[in-house]
Order: C-alpha cells, then sequence, then structure tokens
C-alpha cells in the first residue's frame, strides 16, 4: 500500500509519532518539494501528480488551501484523508473507512470529532487577524487580540521564546506594530539533551524552521530583533527591560521554567503572559514548570484558555 503524506511540519511529526510508522511512508509532499524529513524523501505537488498511489494523508491545518491544490491536479477526493478540518461546517473527508484501516480507529475518530466550529465574538468590530494562518486555534488569536487592545497605556516591549515558523509571531507583530519584538529560537529544534524524552516526529518536525522563513512573513520587520540560540543565554543584555507581551511557547519543562524566571521579574504592571501548552497532555513539563516556578515565587494570577492546546494567560 502505497502512503503519502502532505507536509513536513508538528502535523507530520505528530501522525508519526502516534500513528503512522514511517516506514509505511513513501514519501512526504510539499508545493516545492527537495530534501527529506525523517528519513523520507520530500517531493513536490507536480512529482505527486505522476504518481499512484492509495492515500495521501494532509497533516496541516492549511486543509482548505490544500483541498483546491489537489483538486486542479486531479486527485480523486476519495484518496485523501485530512487530519484537520479546521472550522468548516462540512467535513472534507469522503470516507474514514481506509484511514481507519491504516492508522487506526481511535486515532481517526478522534480527528474525526475534535473539530467545532466557533462564534465569531460580539466585540470584534473588524477581524484583524484575517488571511492564511487565521483559522489556526481561533481561541488563542481571538484572546491575543483582545489582550493587545488593553495593551495602549503599558509600556514595554512584546516577546516570543519558542518561535518556530513564526505563526503566533506574525500576529502580535500586526496587532502591535509600534512595539519591538523580540523573537528567541534556537531556529534549529530543540536542545537534544532536553528533548531526549520526545517523539522522534515531533522533535523533527520542530526543526524545520529557518530565522529567514520567519521573518518574511512579518508584517512590519523592522520592528523584530532576532535572539537566536538557546535561552537564556540569548537574553544577554535586556536584564534591565521590560515587557509588556510575552509568549512563552517552548513545550518542555526545563526551557518553560527558564522562560518564567526571566520574564515574569521584568513584565510590566498591566502586562500579560501567554504560556502556551499549559493543559497540553502530550508535553506535561510546561505545567510542571509553573508548578515549580509557583513553589519559588508564589501563586500566579493566571486564567487556563480553552483553547486547543490549553494557554494559560498570567496577569502581571
Amino acid at each position: 500500500m502505497k502512503i503519502y503524506v502532505y507536509g513536513t511540519g508538528c502535523g507530520a511529526g505528530d501522525l508519526v509519532d502516534e500513528a503512522l510508522p514511517i516506514e509505511k511512508i513513501e514519501a512526504f509532499v510539499e508545493r516545492e518539494g527537495g530534501g527529506s524529513f525523517l528519513g523520507r524523501p520530500v517531493i513536490s505537488l507536480e512529482e505527486l501528480a505522476g504518481r499512484d498511489f492509495d492515500l495521501l494523508i494532509a497533516a496541516s491545518r492549511e486543509s482548505a488551501r490544500m483541498a483546491k491544490e489537489l483538486d486542479a491536479l486531479g486527485v480523486a477526493a476519495e484518496k485523501v484523508f485530512y487530519l484537520k478540518n479546521h472550522l468548516v461546517p462540512v467535513d472534507r473527508n469522503r470516507s474514514y473507512e481506509l484511514a481507519s484501516e491504516i492508522l487506526g480507529k481511535d486515532y481517526v475518530n478522534r480527528i474525526r470529532f475534535s473539530e467545532r466550529l466557533i462564534r465569531v465574538p460580539l466585540w470584534t468590530e473588524r477581524e484583524k487577524i484575517t488571511g492564511p494562518g487565521s483559522d489556526n486555534d481561533y481561541v488563542r488569536l481571538k484572546t491575543l487580540e483582545a489582550i493587545c487592545a488593553r495593551l495602549d497605556s503599558i509600556p514595554g516591549a512584546a516577546a516570543e521564546l519558542g518561535v518556530y515558523r513564526g505563526g503566533f509571531a506574525r500576529w502580535i507583530n500586526q496587532l502591535l506594530p509600534e512595539r519591538r519584538l523580540y523573537l528567541f529560537d534556537t531556529f534549529s529544534g530543540f536542545d537534544e539533551a532536553e528533548s531526549a524524552a520526545c517523539g522522534t516526529g515531533f522533535a523533527q518536525a520542530h526543526r524545520n524552521t529557518a530565522v529567514d522563513r520567519v521573518v518574511e512573513i512579518m508584517p512590519h520587520p523592522e520592528q523584530i530583533e532576532i535572539r537566536r540560540g538557546l535561552f537564556p543565554q540569548t537574553a544577554e543584555g535586556l536584564e534591565g527591560g521590560r515587557f509588556a507581551l510575552v509568549s512563552l511557547d517552548v513545550d518542555l519543562e526545563e526551557s518553560t521554567l527558564a522562560g518564567l524566571r526571566f520574564f515574569l521579574p521584568r513584565m510590566s504592571a498591566g502586562g500579560y503572559l501567554l504560556l502556551h501548552d499549559y493543559n497540553n497532555p502530550k508535553l506535561p513539563g510546561v505545567k510542571r514548570a509553573v508548578e515549580r516556578y509557583e513553589a519559588e515565587a508564589g501563586r500566579l494570577r493566571a486564567v487556563p484558555l480553552c483553547d486547543v492546546n490549553g494557554t494559560l494567560v498570567v496577569s502581571a
């Protein structure tokens, strides 16, 4: 049975870690192709069009774009299984039978019933977060928009620790165009020692980024300062700085604790720290880091969100 996977990000990494052994995948697919992912070749859409296969698994939140591209290529809808039916009233998947056989019924049922439509908040007069990527965790993004609207009188810069491909940093940069935005990341994946217990696909997917790739999607790149390397060494020179908004999204326990220790004492009164993955059962180290920090510094003033990965919003 020939199986291809469209996408080489976290969705593909999680798929390999949780449901589909890498040896069952013929190749991965990206629009341009080239290189390899988890030891398998990455082919282009044009190359895919000339190949015969049993199932193509679309492993990205950009399922609407992928559906249009595959339809234009003449790929039969029955041969495509979408892992993410993001915020659409109609299921894109024509059948779950083959996917259930290959990936397991429990995994497929989780995909099938996990997506929900969400009403637009009444306070939104004009959508500031629109276009590609705007359907990526709607609750988290609308919370960011509401928070940024409260920061006008709050001094300090913005920062993100754990940038990956810049999807969330892009919206911070758009919503706070006058703020300096510090972006902290290795831009080459996790520290190997800290991520040793992570799944191979998860770790490999987070290596699939680059500084240029991040900067080119920023609406106000002149406000961006890249701090590349392992944190907190990359925060050198900012010890006296103040921050109005911080996104902390490093997935792992020690890095999360380092971020909390550095940023929280430097938050301006009235500012916010958004801790991603706090209630994510796949990344329990994030919550453990919070518990360790609270044991050191006392209970945080914080509200957990009902977004996909359980963000914790900490008020300074």
